[in-house]
């Protein structure tokens, strides 16, 4: 399997966008996709513990205060 250079893979995007909703639509679903900023894999180490004991925890008291 060989890997697309990536204006391959936005010219494929894009006619399959225009297949499936027409240019109109495609435009608009363009116009609304936001990619985000920042940088999640260092972000999420400010607010996401490492210690599984902590992580299952937190699941488990998550899960009691849902039922």
């Amino acid at each position: 399997m060989s890997v697309k250079p990536l204006v391959q893979i936005q010219h494929e995007g894009w006619n399959a966008l225009v297949e499936k909703l027409g240019p109109v639509d495609a435009s608009r679903f363009l116009q609304i996709y936001d990619p985000g900023s920042g940088d999640y894999t260092n972000e999420r180490h400010s607010w996401l513990s490492d210690d599984p004991d902590e992580i299952i925890a937190s699941v488990m008291k998550r899960r009691k205060e849902s039922e």
